[in-house]
């Protein structure tokens, strides 16, 4: 079929799905036009009813699975065709580890054009129960005033009323269901986005694979504790064990950003704790820790042994580096490491783990990291052997790399959560005269299109 214009595609066709995209959508083309498959396989014979047209490309969704993949598995989570959470799970998972595979490859070819070796990714130890942060949105029904948690529906910011979700420990789905029955009875209200108007805008659980301690988090749209809330928070304490605190979150800004600036602690702790690399760290309800510690352990582990296998002690400067993890669990195998980290926060609680691991050997700053880059090349005049940059998915900005250069002797090892931006810094890298030896994928994200990366960058 030749398609001069858009106009020219039906609204309905049968179409095979060749490959994924970076963002899990399946991919056909009809004469070099590309059509983006919500919830399809490669190999997938669909029909489809087009939506939104483009002039490169259209959406569609399917409307008659004509010969399934041999890779299609039916979902374990009856939700998944609804829900945003998990975009792949009906593929099977070794072929979903494939895929992020290919995503990677595709990435790094597109952007930088060379021949990088990408190994197998390397999977997460658990497929289900691996989630260990849930952030769910709270609303209420118009007329019946029932409370709704979930996530939201892809593409959208309907709530999809989750009971049980099988990528999360179960009793976060107990502690979900008590707030939904209990915050009607102390006259608690759910969110109204579009009216900036209701109490409970979100419930954030942070909860330990390492001994199940649990966090609770009530984030509310008001200037102030309401009572209440406090009144609700230490119910959840008194009926789960295995809930060490709950804390309140004030959020009154018409804003997407899950918390707010100011975060009251109610009851028992403010923290869990998380084992990584045989080290206990605290994570508190605003700090950024990984959301599969099993997964996450693994990296860490790796470029631990990496290191250890090509330096001697060597010295290591640990950039965008959070509550300092990084760091943290490379002390032993390091002469020093220097951390450098932005919100004060996290650098207040590194530098509690790190006594209270007895950890002698790392130091702190409070700095931003191109800030920071400059003040040390332009005063103390050190380098690294072992540059660690684990930006946000926004990666690197070319000043920093630039000066991260400047700083390391032999080797950088690049983590990261998006290929794309992954791709365009280390074409940059590569530019600036580096080689990229290889990247291993980890798979941190069971069931979804997320992939991290682990690049070794040779200077």
């Amino acid at each position: 079929m030749q398609i001069a214009n858009k106009k020219d595609i039906p609204e309905e066709l049968t179409l095979k799905i060749e490959k994924l995209s970076n963002l899990g959508y399946g991919i056909a083309k009809l004469d070099g036009y590309v059509i983006f498959v919500e919830n399809a396989c490669p190999n997938d014979v669909v029909k489809v009813r087009i939506g939104k047209k483009n002039k490169n490309y259209a959406n569609a969704k399917i409307t008659e699975i004509i010969q399934p993949s041999e890779h299609r598995i039916k979902p374990f989570c009856p939700m998944q065709n609804v829900c945003g959470a998990c975009q792949l799970q009906f593929i099977d998972y070794k072929y979903q580890l494939e895929l992020k595979e290919e995503i990677v490859k595709d990435a790094i070819h597109s952007i930088c054009g060379e021949d990088i070796q990408v190994r197998n990714v390397i999977a997460s130890p658990q497929e289900k129960a691996y989630r260990h942060k849930i952030q769910y949105p709270i609303s209420e029904t118009k007329d019946s005033k029932r409370i709704l948690a979930g996530y939201y529906k892809q593409g959208s910011h309907d709530i999809v009323n989750i009971k049980y979700c099988p990528i999360q420990p179960q009793y976060c789905d107990e502690i979900i269901e008590f707030i939904r029955t209990e915050a009607p009875n102390f006259k608690i209200s759910g969110y109204n986005e579009k009216k900036h108007a209701g109490d409970l805008r979100h419930v954030v659980i942070r909860t330990s694979a390492y001994n199940k301690s649990t966090l609770v988090v009530l984030v509310i749209n008001s200037i102030k504790v309401l009572e209440n809330v406090k009144k609700l928070a230490k119910k959840i304490y008194e009926n789960f064990e295995n809930v060490v605190g709950v804390s309140i979150n004030l959020n009154p800004n018409k804003t997407n950003l899950i918390l707010g600036k100011e975060t009251e602690n109610i009851v028992g702790e403010s923290y869990i704790e998380e084992k990584l690399c045989d080290k206990i760290f605290k994570v508190g309800a605003e700090t950024f820790f990984q959301v599969n510690p099993t997964s996450a352990n693994n990296i860490f582990e790796y470029v631990k042994s990496y290191i250890s296998e090509n330096f001697n002690k060597p010295t290591i400067l640990d950039a965008y580096a959070g509550i300092t993890t990084f760091g943290i669990c490379l002390s032993d195998i390091a002469q020093k490491v220097v951390s450098v980290e932005e919100v004060k926060a996290s650098v207040d609680l590194a530098s509690k783990i790190i006594k209270e691991n007895h950890i002698k050997n790392v130091e702190l700053h409070n700095m931003d990291a191109g800030k920071f880059f400059e003040k040390e090349l332009n005063t103390k005049g050190r380098s690294f052997d072992v540059t660690v940059l684990d930006p946000p998915r926004k990666g690197c900005t070319q000043e920093s790399l630039d000066y991260a250069l400047k700083l390391t002797k032999n080797k950088i090892v690049y983590v990261s959560c998006n290929p794309a931006t992954l791709a365009r810094d280390l074409k940059y890298l590569i530019e600036k005269g580096c080689k990229v030896d290889y990247i291993q994928p980890f798979d941190m994200f069971p069931h979804t299109y997320h992939i991290e990366n682990v690049a070794i960058i040779s200077l």
